[in-house]
């Protein structure tokens, strides 16, 4: 049976969606083909009429995964005042509910330590997402020069990262929570306090 174009593509997009939850839960050696395309309702046959190899599968699903992250903070960041932009994003990020559910979360903690190990294809297609998630966190810095939001962006996605990789590695006890604050009071530290050194030394060259 053929089907059409529109058909072809729908099923394409739905094993990608598929894929990034599953390699979001699972790791990106953790789940093979056939089982990404069991998920997808399809058999392991039909998956070369979709994809050229697995990695260009795991490529497009990465995307897939941080163009949602994107979306998501896009949507949190609509709620609030410029000003406090930042501020929601962290606090929506390093929340109990994203350390419990990897599988719709970000993808930099769940498979970044991962991804350095892939190939330099790969690398280059997640590190192209990562800079754009990047100068999209600049966009939530203002009254701040660009090289300096870009510095604070960079600084403030690390230690959110970093501190839901430890969080998950913790588990759901009370030293995770505890990771989880810590990250959370150093992130938001950080973004307060640069802003005030700005001003600070505006109203010094004034």
């Amino acid at each position: 049976m053929r089907y059409s174009r529109e058909h072809k593509q729908e099923t394409h997009d739905r094993i990608v969606k598929k894929a990034s939850v599953r390699l979001r839960e699972k790791g990106a050696h953790g789940i093979g083909v056939a089982d990404l395309m069991k998920e997808a309702g399809l058999t392991h046959g039909g998956f070369y009429a979709h994809f050229d190899s697995r990695e260009a599968l795991v490529i497009e699903a990465f995307a897939y995964a941080m163009d949602r992250s994107m979306e998501h903070w896009r949507k949190q960041s609509d709620q609030v005042a410029p000003e406090k932009q930042l501020t929601q994003i962290v606090e929506t990020y390093l929340s109990a509910l994203h350390r419990d559910n990897p599988g719709h979360g970000c993808s930099i903690p769940s498979l970044g330590s991962e991804i350095s190990r892939e190939s330099p294809k790969t690398r280059k297609a997640f590190a192209g997402k990562l800079d754009e998630m990047i100068e999209m966190m600049v966009g939530f810095i203002p009254d701040m020069s660009r090289k300096a939001a870009r510095k604070q962006a960079i600084a403030t996605l690390a230690t959110m990262a970093g501190t839901m990789l430890l969080a998950r590695i913790a588990g759901t006890s009370e030293l995770s929570d505890e990771v989880l604050k810590a990250g959370k009071d150093s992130a938001l530290e950080g973004a307060r306090r640069e802003p005030k050194a700005v001003a600070a030394k505006k109203a010094k060259q004034s």
